[in-house]
């Protein structure tokens, strides 16, 4: 941290019980912040406060949002982490399926983001919504998750175009990380060589980087990934 800039404050985290959202919840807490997870499974979850919720779920997002920011007295930031990912041929992915995704990472991002805009506003707040390399490079096999992540970063700018000035809006770009993400995938689409995978706490640091920014500077996106990435350029 430079002198300049400051702690994270009151943080949401979505995805906050595990892989990069757990990543966060300590980078946060490390640095001084308060962080609030929102996850579908926070039986895992402690010393910080937890809410259950479906993020594709838009009233349970707004009941939760709503909650935590009450709990905490506010938001100063939202980090958009839950996601998922169904693999597969678009004919061969149940359409419900496929839907999901798309439910679960970008509207559910969307959802997130708006429910939370009244408490950021109020604290000139910063929002980090986080991509993929795949929301930049298209692949085989990956259509309802590039397109949701395609949806994100499309999304992301056009909040950053309408909020200048009111909050700050970040699009976090990572590249495949080593967390739990790819273990429900048949064995053809999980990673052959996990050691071209980044640390998630990697990525949590350079969201911290991005929320830590003195005010009336903004890191409108980042991509960051292992070295040797494959999903990247």
């Amino acid at each position: 941290m430079t002198a300049e800039s400051h702690a994270p404050g009151r943080v949401l985290i979505t995805g906050g019980a595990s892989g990069l959202g757990a990543a966060v919840v300590e980078a946060v807490l490390n640095a001084g912040g308060t962080p609030v997870v929102l996850d579908r499974d926070i039986s895992n979850v402690s010393g910080v406060k937890a809410f259950e919720v479906d993020v594709a779920d838009r009233l349970a997002v707004e009941a939760a949002v709503r909650e935590a920011a009450e709990t905490v007295g506010g938001l100063d930031a939202v980090v958009t982490a839950a996601g998922i990912d169904r693999c597969g041929k678009l004919a061969d992915v149940e359409a419900t399926e496929w839907e999901k995704v798309i439910g679960v990472n970008l509207m559910g991002t969307v959802s997130v983001v708006r429910a939370a805009l009244p408490y950021l506003k109020a604290t000139h707040g910063r929002v980090v919504t986080v991509a993929s390399t795949l929301g930049k490079r298209a692949v085989a096999d990956a259509t309802a998750y590039c397109a949701s992540k395609f949806g994100v970063v499309g999304f992301s700018h056009a909040l950053a175009a309408e909020t200048g000035g009111e909050i700050g809006v970040t699009t976090m770009i990572p590249g495949g990380m080593k967390t739990r993400f790819f273990d429900d995938r048949t064995e053809q689409y999980k990673p052959q060589d996990d050691s071209r995978l980044n640390d998630p706490a990697n990525v949590a640091q350079a969201i911290l980087f991005a929320l830590s920014q003195p005010k009336g500077c903004e890191v409108r996106e980042m991509l960051v990934c292992h070295e040797e990435e494959g999903s990247w350029p």
